[in-house]
């Protein structure tokens, strides 16, 4: 089962990278899905989840997350990835810098049935935003 479980979760990055938001939320995402990402004011149900990912992906069209490790016990996957992207449209207000960010972020997914019903995200969020010039980096 844990490998079954591995290969969703590399799945759902997969599909993400290409831009098939509605592959992932019709074939990945519980109905029950919830997701807690930083900086949100709660916890994201499916819609808003996949509102959130179509506001990164017009931000960054070129997006790619590349799995680096993943670790598996009982109905948990935790994922490493490396995530790298231009900034070429609208985050949350910032205009598009046209810089280029490259981040580390770790993916915790509890899995059942075939899917994914709960998600912990945490990202670089200082180290994008120091990347894009929206704030400065240490000793500038």
């Amino acid at each position: 089962m844990s490998d079954q479980n591995k290969a969703i979760a590399r799945r759902f990055f997969e599909l993400f990278s290409q831009g098939d938001l509605e592959t992932i939320g019709r074939e990945l995402l519980s109905p029950e899905f919830v997701a807690h990402f930083p900086g949100m004011p709660g916890p994201l149900n499916p819609e808003s989840y996949r509102q959130v990912g179509l506001m990164f992906r017009s931000a960054f069209p070129d997006i790619q997350d590349t799995v680096e490790n993943q670790i598996a016990d009982g109905d948990k996957v935790a994922t490493r990835i490396t995530s790298r992207g231009t900034h070429q449209g609208e985050l949350m207000g910032i205009p598009a810098t046209g810089k280029r960010y490259t981040i580390t972020a770790t993916v915790v997914d509890r899995i059942a049935s075939g899917r994914i019903v709960e998600r912990w995200a945490e990202f670089d969020q200082l180290g994008m935003l120091q990347q894009l010039g929206v704030i400065p980096a240490p000793g500038q």
